[in-house]
């Protein structure tokens, strides 16, 4: 069996958080999905997909049937979970941020150019993902999320953040109307760029960090662990790129 390429931060894993933004790399899946897909509703085989699955479950050392994520719609819901649910009812479950404290599961979202966060708590060990597309940044999942991870540890300090793989300003072309939304958004102004091309470009990653840190979060406790999902196809799948048949990624993390 081949296994999983992950990319991980330095940042968790010297805080001691097991933790994985799986490439499109190492996986069962073929063609327009090959090969590491984590969703059946692109089109893939489900065989394919359960087998992707145990795959990541293996390179997090935890249960398949202990690797959660959700039906993710866009918004701010961020669900809490004990970390001994049945795995097939969460995923029906929307939402676009996940935390846990239980150390036998791992929590995870499932992306294709839209920005994945892991969160963690140092002084609990709880930790959240966050699926923070640029609608999701909008409605304010990133406070969701965080607001989520202190309910459940208790804490409001020791949170670091790690910010995965996805699409970056480069690649990144919006409409005008699309940009000054996010600009309003983010506590950092200076988050487009019309230099790039004839239509602004916008740096969600750093509307994401901007978020963070207004709500709390030290700056050196941010990390960006890079790669652009749509520059990079050998490595990343895209939607924008690639359209409704590109594969999903998944990034995870374990309470600790």
């Amino acid at each position: 069996m081949d296994s999983a390429e992950v990319l991980t931060s330095p940042l968790l894993t010297r805080r001691g958080f097991r933790h994985a933004f799986f490439t499109r790399r190492g996986g069962a899946s073929t063609g327009a999905y090959s090969s590491l897909n984590f969703s059946i509703a692109v089109g893939d085989t489900e065989t394919n997909v359960a087998e992707n699955l145990a795959r990541a479950a293996t390179a997090l050392r935890v249960s398949a049937e202990r690797l959660y994520f959700l039906s993710q719609v866009h918004g701010r819901i961020a669900v809490a979970l004990r970390g001994d649910e049945n795995r097939s009812e969460v995923v029906i479950r929307e939402g676009d941020a996940i935390t846990s404290s239980n150390g036998n599961c791992a929590v995870g979202v499932r992306v294709a150019d839209c920005v994945p966060i892991l969160l963690a708590d140092s002084e609990s060990g709880a930790v959240a993902a966050v699926h923070a597309g640029w609608r999701g940044l909008v409605a304010g999942v990133v406070e969701a999320g965080v607001e989520k991870i202190r309910r459940v540890s208790g804490s409001s300090a020791g949170i670091a953040a790690a910010i995965g793989p996805h699409i970056t300003i480069a690649a990144f072309e919006v409409s005008e109307d699309v940009a000054e939304t996010l600009k309003a958004c983010s506590p950092d102004p200076d988050v487009v760029d019309r230099t790039l091309g004839p239509k602004p470009h916008v740096d969600l990653a750093r509307i994401a960090a901007s978020k963070l840190e207004a709500l709390g979060v030290s700056g050196t406790s941010i990390e960006r662990v890079g790669g652009c999902t749509f520059l990079e196809p050998e490595r990343y799948f895209s939607f924008r790129r690639d359209g409704p048949r590109s594969g999903r990624h998944l990034a995870a993390i374990v309470p600790r």
